[in-house]
């Protein structure tokens, strides 16, 4: 397959994964939408190594000229990669497998857990403005300003009337941010109930996973309807300055697969070009010596 395909891919499957319709009961967490042949490969978790390791080379090229841009002065262009998911949803593994393909010096990434007590203090959306990528950078957020109309909600931690204003808040953001350069890319990773915990069984079958087991997951577990429900308010009401794209996560081969994709499409739309620098080449190779 050629270069030229394979972008040609990337966005077909960018259009399947676009999410359309905020009822997640008609997304199958094991669906492969855009995979290449009907039957899918057979052995898929070495074709998809294989597939991310030529999209890998795609995306570290994109990268590569929009950080050389930026560190020009001719593009403040930036892009930033959104990861949300329910608990066992494959975000670490997914930016080990997608975002280990760049370049580190050019990419910034954070986790958001939950608030500290400073950032208790400042406006929900202040320790996420902090963490925004510079020009030329991908920034990749593990969770993100979302926690707050999601686990707020479904938790309890704030009113009824404080996350609902949320919305309109956070639509505002991303408007701006559009509007300034900002290209971002929103993954909701989609799993099922029964993939969910059989993840969690196996955190606790193997010794070496069990400090990733947080007990208060099962507390969120038991609200599995009520999360879905706040999953389907976010995608229908923050669509807006960028659309979410719902990933089918159940298959993890699939899921890095899909999500790199994703991010190809997206930094292909940016159409960059090396930038044009003002320097006497001759005169200095001459003085290489």
């Amino acid at each position: 397959m050629t270069d030229t395909e394979l972008l040609d891919r990337a966005r077909r499957v960018r259009r399947l994964l676009r999410s359309r319709s905020a009822d997640l009961r008609r997304a199958d967490p094991r669906s492969t939408p855009g995979l290449p042949t009907r039957r899918g490969p057979e052995d898929p978790k070495t074709w998809s190594r294989e597939q991310i390791q030529r999209l890998g080379r795609l995306l570290s090229a994109r990268q590569e000229l929009l950080f050389a841009r930026a560190s020009a002065g001719v593009d403040r262009r930036r892009v930033l990669l959104v990861l949300q998911a329910l608990d066992c949803g494959g975000k670490d593994g997914t930016i080990r497998s997608v975002v280990g393909a760049l370049d580190p010096l050019g990419v910034q990434q954070r986790a958001f857990g939950p608030p500290t007590p400073d950032e208790l203090a400042q406006h929900f959306l202040w320790r996420i403005s902090a963490a925004l990528p510079p020009a030329g950078y991908i920034g990749v957020f593990n969770r993100s300003h979302y926690e707050d109309v999601l686990v707020a909600r479904v938790r309890g931690l704030v009113p009824e009337k404080v996350w609902r204003r949320r919305y309109d808040e956070i639509n505002t953001f991303e408007e701006a941010l559009v509007a300034d350069g900002l290209t971002i890319v929103k993954v909701m990773l989609h799993i099922s109930r029964e993939e969910q915990g059989e993840r969690l069984r196996a955190r606790l079958d193997d010794p070496a996973k069990r400090w990733k087991f947080n007990p208060a997951d099962l507390e969120d577990r038991r609200r599995w309807d009520d999360y879905q429900q706040a999953y389907a308010d976010v995608l229908d009401r923050c669509s807006a300055a960028a659309p979410w794209y719902v990933v089918p996560a159940d298959r993890k081969w699939y899921r890095n697969w899909a999500v790199a994709n994703l991010l190809l499409a997206h930094l292909e739309d940016l159409d960059l070009s090396s930038p044009q620098v003002d320097l006497d080449v001759d005169e200095l190779r001459a003085n290489i010596g």
